[in-house]
């Protein structure tokens, strides 16, 4: 789809309060995250394909084309409390009942303080940041190995995409078994990120037995008259944009995937300025505390011995 993720908010002119923040995300998701002609949920058949790094990642099904699906009316899911509202949608024409018991849904969420969700991947947010969730539920896959796909398109800042990067931690407290955190930067200050773990679920709530690997395809420009004209990407940073592109694919032929519960999310963190910096968590901080200090402590727990050891022989007198 071009894109799950609006290509217009370059997020260098996002605004920093979260109210208008999150006022900004729900006038741009009708136009920018939902429903216009190239936009596509992909999918693709990997029962025969037994490398899982393979490009693509299987038989493609024509894509579900965003702009002929159907959205609920936002006011329904509005929550000032926590700052949200989910856009959720099914195609309108579906001659095989393929969504005839699922949907698609786009979350979006600002943030008024620093803190970390509840559900993996628990990517730590700020009050600059706001999170956008896709989940798919209960739509029938076309084959019995599915995976699913979204395509995504962002403003590039100038003539160049914004440069992709990949961190890797040996902390994995926050989600279990991933230890990569893959992010776009625009421009080198940088004036805005977003920032994601190559981790998608195939079950609510989402843990190490249902993880999915999470493939984001290299960036490459893609042509302006091929994109939607999004009026919020007009407003924001006129007529004249270039654009880059990528595919993000969930999921592998072997081990857990869409088709155990018919169930898929992944989410992204964007902002302005500098991204969140993740510290080690206080368990691994502990970890590393123990492993470093218990040979330290065995030195000196040794060394107390022979100096113990020592002073009683030398108290020693011999008798002539």
């Amino acid at each position: 789809m071009r894109g799950s993720v609006e290509r217009g908010w370059g997020w260098g002119h996002c605004a920093s309060s979260p109210l208008l923040l999150w006022t900004l995300l729900l006038f741009a998701a009708p136009f920018g995250l939902l429903g216009e002609k190239t936009r596509q949920l992909l999918e693709f058949d990997s029962t025969n394909v037994s490398n899982t790094a393979a490009k693509p990642p299987g038989r493609p099904y024509p894509p579900y084309s965003l702009a002929d699906f159907s959205w609920n009316n936002i006011t329904d899911s509005l929550d000032p409390a926590t700052l949200s509202a989910t856009f959720q949608g099914h195609p309108m024409n579906d001659p095989t009942r393929t969504f005839a018991n699922g949907s698609l849904a786009f979350r979006v969420q600002a943030f008024s303080r620093s803190s970390r969700p509840a559900q993996p991947p628990r990517l730590l947010h700020t009050a600059d940041t706001c999170q956008l969730e896709v989940a798919l539920v209960g739509a029938s896959p076309r084959g019995n190995h599915s995976l699913f796909g979204l395509e995504v398109a962002t403003l590039g800042q100038g003539p160049d995409c914004p440069s992709m990067q990949e961190q890797h931690s040996i902390d994995d407290e926050y989600a279990p078994a991933v230890f990569q955190l893959d992010q776009l930067l625009w421009g080198s200050l940088p004036a805005g990120f977003a920032q994601w773990r190559p981790v998608a679920y195939s079950q609510k709530p989402g843990g190490r037995e249902s993880a999915l690997p999470c493939q984001a395809s290299p960036l490459h420009p893609a042509l302006a008259y091929s994109l939607p004209q999004s009026p919020i990407v007009r407003a924001f940073f006129g007529s004249q944009n270039n654009f880059c592109a990528f595919n993000l694919t969930f999921g592998a032929s072997t081990g857990p995937g869409y088709w155990d519960q018919h169930y898929l999310s992944w989410s992204m963190l964007l902002g302005v300025g500098f991204p969140p910096v993740d510290g080690l968590s206080p368990l691994v901080l502990g970890i590393m505390a123990v492993a470093l200090g218990a040979p330290g402590l065995m030195l000196l727990g040794g060394g107390l011995v022979l100096l113990l050891h020592h002073r009683k022989y030398s108290e020693y007198q011999s008798i002539n």
